[in-house]
């Protein structure tokens, strides 16, 4: 009998899931059909519950707006913390984002070329198709050293992840 009280409570919990996280892409879908149609503000409406509630393609869609200044004034310290929230969830566009903030050092202190490679190469074991090519160019501007420290990051980071791969 609690087998049973338990397997409908797990069902209840899983269709809960499913209707908010389906709820949640109809509105990223939505939100892109509006950045598509050049309404961006609307857009950035439609993304936020979304985006403050941890989704990240919700998180990253923000932060590509923060970055070009689209229905939002333009602001790459915030568009790299939508993007870093995206990334650290596993988003590679995001990831991939984050690096290139590292290489060129847009709205960071410094430029950082070991945390530039380590989120290329994040990027690139999720799949994004243009992690590779900035990976390879990153690292030409780098030193056995920094190179070995991204490795020991990226270590660290891919077990966190991407545990299954």
């Amino acid at each position: 009998m609690q087998f049973i009280q338990w397997r409908r409570s797990a069902l209840s919990a899983a269709f809960v899931v499913l209707v908010w996280v389906g709820g949640a892409s109809g509105e990223i879908e939505a939100a892109r059909d509006l950045m598509e149609e050049g309404k961006f503000v609307e857009a950035r409406e439609a993304l936020w519950p979304a985006a403050r509630s941890g989704n990240a393609e919700a998180e990253e869609l923000i932060g590509v707006m923060y970055a070009m200044g689209l229905g939002v004034k333009q602001d790459y310290q915030r568009a790299f913390e939508w993007y870093l929230r995206s990334a650290m969830k596993g988003h590679p566009g995001a990831q991939s984002g984050v690096g290139w903030y590292y290489e060129v050092g847009l709205g960071m202190p410094a430029i950082d070329l070991t945390r530039a490679y380590m989120w290329y190469v994040l990027s690139a074991i999720g799949n994004d198709p243009d992690a590779m090519i900035s990976q390879e160019e990153v690292v030409k501007k780098m030193t056995k050293e920094q190179i070995e420290k991204a490795h020991v990051l990226i270590d660290d980071y891919r077990v966190w992840l991407y545990p299954f791969r």
